[in-house]
Parts: C-alpha cells; structure tokens; sequence
C-alpha cells in the first residue's frame, strides 16, 4: 500500500512537472487559461484562440439560463396536457429527468476526457472504430450544428409567441399573424447577437447575474400560484391521465406526451461548446454541467407539480386565446392583467436570457466544426477576428440562418412548429452515437483518456443506460400530436431530417471527404 501511494505521489508530481514545463499558453497569451487548460489544448491538437472569461459560477449560470427549464416547462406543457395529462406530465417529467441525469453524467464525464468546443464529433472522432471515425464524426458534426442552428430558432419563436400571447390577453382586439412572430424571431435575435459581440467580454458577468433573475423569477411566480390560485386535489392531479389526442390507448398518448419534457430538459451539451473559455474546463465544465441538471431538474420537477395543483379544467387552459396554458393559468390566479403580465414578463426575460447564451453555444458549435472544414464556406466561418477573440464571422451566420428559419412560418406555421422536435431529435441522435462510440470504447479494452472527472467503475452501467433511455425517447420525437394526421397536424420533423441527412452525406463524399480534419488526426495523447 506504501508502495502504490509513492508511486502515486511520483505519477502526480511528474504530471505537474510536465505541465509546468510547457505551461503558459493561458496566462503568457493573457487569454485567462490554466496549465491543465495549455496542456490539455495541446494535447488535443488545438489552438487557444478564445479568451477562458468563465469560472464555475458563471459556467453554471450560462447552463441553467440556457435550459430555463421551470420556464421552458411551463411553455411546452400544453404538449402533455393533450397526451397525458397532469399524471402525465408530472410522472413524464420525472421519468425524463431521471433519464437525463444519465445523459448528462456521460457527457460529463466525456467533457473532462477531452474539453473541446466540437462535443459529440469531436468525441465520435476519438471513441468510434478506426474505419468509421471520419464518416461518423463528420455526419455527428452535421447533426449537432442542425439541432442547435434549429433549436436557436425555436427558442426565438417561443419568445416572440410569448409576446404576441401578452397583446392578445391584454388587447382582445389584436390578431396574430404569422408575419408577427417572425418579425419577434429576428428582432431578438439581433438583440442576443448584440451580446455576443459589442457585448462579448461580459458575458460571464452577465450569466451570473442572470443566474439569480433565473433563480428569482422562480419564486416570484411560484409563490402567487401558491398563494391565490384554486387547488385540485392530489388524486386528481397524480392519477388522472388524458387522451385528448385520439391515440388508441392511454399509455401510448404518454408518451408521446414525453416531447415536453424532454425539450424541457434538452440542452446537456451546452456548456460543453463554450469549454475554450472556461478556465480549467476539465474540471469546472463537468462539475457545472452535474449542478445544472440537479438545480434546473429540481426548479421544473417543482414547478410543474404546482402548475398541476393550480390549472383548473385542462381544456379550458388548452383553449386559451393566448396560445399558451401557462398565461391563462396566471390570469385565473392573479385575476389581474397587471399581475398576468408581470408574471410572463418575467418568463420573457428569462428566455430571452437563454437565448444569449444559446446563440453563444451556437455559434461555438458552428465555428468548431468549421474550423475542421465540415462545413460550406468554412474559412469564413471559423475566422476569429484578432482583437475580439470571438468567433465573430459564426455569430454573425447564426444570426443569418434564424432570420432565414424564421421566415418559413411566414408561410407555414406548423413546418416552422416542427423545428422544436427537429432539434431536440438532431441532438438527442449526437448524444446517442457518442454513447455508444464510447460504449464500444470502453467493451474494446482500449484505455480511456485520462480525465479529473469520472464515474469510475459504474461508467458502462451509466453510459448503457443512457443509450437505453434515449433510444426510447427519440422514437417519440418524431410522433404527431394527434391523429388522424393531417398536412395541419402532420409532425414534419422526419421528413427535416431526414433531408438534412442526405444532404449532409451527399456532400461529405462529394465535397467533405476531400477536406474535413477528423479530430482525432490532430490528438495528442502522450505529449
């Protein structure tokens, strides 16, 4: 025992020693870095060209106001009200946010292995057989830079129908148009991009202090639901499950249902993308991203059981002329305008806060896989101007696609309704695959890379039972909300999909094989 402790001791000093030796890219470059962050950068065959402004606090804020999941879970609800009910929803949520916890203790612990703004293809690149590493990083990279290009638009819109919500309650006289909501779409997203450029270098500060709004904001909507609004009874609210969607039994209408909380709760990658801004990431990222699903699981799992207790008839708050449950439910509390508005006033400025930091992770995401040649125009894309040391060319594409996503609901709502499942199915798909590359990793004997954050000898337990649980959730994504299915009802999400999917293979071999750096070429292991 003496023995194996001095060795340790030997193990752990040489590693200082080695890392001291060739230290400084963080802090000699003033970009904010720490010796493990040089090394590691180094060893992963990277350049630090982003500055490393986040610590743990302001990572976690980053985590939880991206996910804004008391709030998100509230907008989505009416989803689960049709297909479950509030049995449904509550015990839905409960099964997905366990279910998650596996998700986000993998991608964790994968996120120490290897720190890098790429994620999942970066990830595939390193864990997946030698002969598929190429086809299978690159179609992942497609994936992922789909489901967060995607998931930006839908957040937007979210907001924006929020808005239109608030005028039609307060001014009956108003009439939503299509035209609206993308107008709402562009004119918030120009204010996050805002943030994410003149803006850049505070937003660590800005993300902490969103943290406590994010935090605030809970009590400041839960306590007047507590306070004023009727009460139904437990048995109501636990046992009874709804069918409003015609499918020909109970069981299958929750799970279909499951879309709720699973965008709820979607988003455990986020803060992987930033991990070339945090300082000492290989540690800080994945203790962030564990608090972050106990905390935002925590708020929604509470927020959604009061939220049961305080709806009154389900098809009355299904039929709001708001659009959304939530503000009729607000209103039948409060019975006061006043009251109402501030109430989703503050789920507006929560939102709007996630996406900041979701067109942060976006354009992180895009500018990673460009900066391997993955994408059209990848020169451009992942050029960093020097003097911002922000991927300032990918903020300013992402701002381009929302705008150009956010015209389809000009001419078809429910297409531009079906980008919501569209990125929740895109990034459960890059969370699936490199499960299972690592699953395979793991099966193989080939040793892992060295991480400061494990799960130790339950790793394959935790990583299979990701895979399980996803693999059944996913199928459900691309479910209608009801049947029969009409072109109104019809959830186009597949078809999106699928289409991205050609397209993103036909290019890799006409034009992406020719080009595209796997990162696994540019690895390290052993300096």
């Amino acid at each position: 025992m003496a023995d194996a402790q001095k060795q340790n001791v030997a193990e752990s000093t040489s590693s200082d020693q080695h890392l001291e030796k060739g230290a400084g890219l963080g802090s000699s470059s003033g970009m904010g870095g720490t010796d493990h962050d040089e090394h590691e950068m180094r060893m992963l065959g990277r350049t630090q060209q982003l500055n490393r402004n986040f610590r743990f606090i302001s990572t976690l804020g980053f985590a939880c106001t991206l996910m804004s999941t008391w709030e998100i879970a509230l907008m989505t609800s009416a989803f689960a009200l049709i297909n479950g009910g509030t049995a449904g929803l509550i015990w839905g949520y409960f099964i997905v946010w366990m279910g998650y916890m596996l998700v986000f203790a993998t991608i964790a612990e994968m996120a120490s292995m290897a720190p890098t703004s790429g994620g999942q293809y970066h990830w595939v690149s390193e864990f997946a057989p030698r002969k598929w590493q190429r086809f299978v990083s690159y179609t992942v990279g497609w994936t992922s830079v789909l489901g967060w290009q995607t998931g930006l638009a839908s957040l937007t819109f979210l907001t924006g129908t929020m808005i239109q919500g608030l005028l039609v309650l307060n001014r009956p006289d108003y009439v939503p148009e299509n035209w609206h909501g993308t107008l709402f779409v562009i004119a918030i997203t120009a204010f996050c991009i805002i943030f994410n450029t003149f803006l850049a270098k505070k937003l660590p500060m800005v993300e902490g202090m969103v943290l406590i709004i994010h935090i605030l904001g809970f009590f400041a909507v839960l306590i007047p639901l507590w306070v004023l609004a009727p009460r139904s009874s437990p048995a109501d609210v636990f046992t009874t499950f709804s069918n409003f969607g015609g499918w020909k039994t109970t069981g299958l209408a929750f799970m279909v249902g499951l879309l709720s909380p699973i965008y709820t709760l979607i988003g455990a990658d986020s803060a992987v993308h930033m991990s070339e801004e945090i300082k000492d990431a290989s540690i800080v990222l994945p203790k962030a991203i564990m608090w972050a699903a106990v905390m935002n699981g925590s708020l929604g799992f509470v927020m959604v059981i009061t939220f049961c207790f305080t709806l009154g008839n389900i098809l009355d708050i299904i039929d709001s002329p708001t659009g959304y449950p939530f503000i009729q439910v607000f209103f039948n509390a409060t019975q006061s305008y006043a009251g109402t508005s501030i109430m989703t006033s503050i789920l507006i400025v929560n939102i709007t806060s996630a996406c900041i930091s979701t067109v942060a992770t976006v354009s992180r995401q895009t500018w990673s896989f460009a900066r391997d040649k993955g994408l059209p125009f990848s020169n451009f894309i992942s050029h960093v101007k020097p003097g911002w040391n922000i991927p300032l060319n990918a903020v300013l594409v992402t701002f381009l696609i929302t705008t150009l996503l956010s015209l389809i609901n000009i001419g078809s709502h429910v297409a531009f309704n079906a980008i919501g499942s569209l990125a929740v199915s895109a990034l459960l798909a890059t969370y699936m695959i490199s499960f299972v590359c690592l699953i395979i990793r793991r099966l193989t004997g080939d040793p892992l890379p060295p991480r400061r954050w494990s799960l130790g000898r339950y790793g394959i337990f935790i990583n299979i039972g990701a895979v399980l649980y996803l693999s059944v959730v996913w199928v459900f994504v691309f479910f209608p909300i009801q049947i029969p299915v009409t072109p109104e009802t019809m959830n186009w999400n597949a078809v999106m999909f699928g289409s991205t999917m050609i397209f993103a293979v036909g290019y890799y071999f006409a034009v992406g094989r020719k080009v595209y750096t796997a990162p696994v070429d540019k690895v390290k292991r052993n300096v």
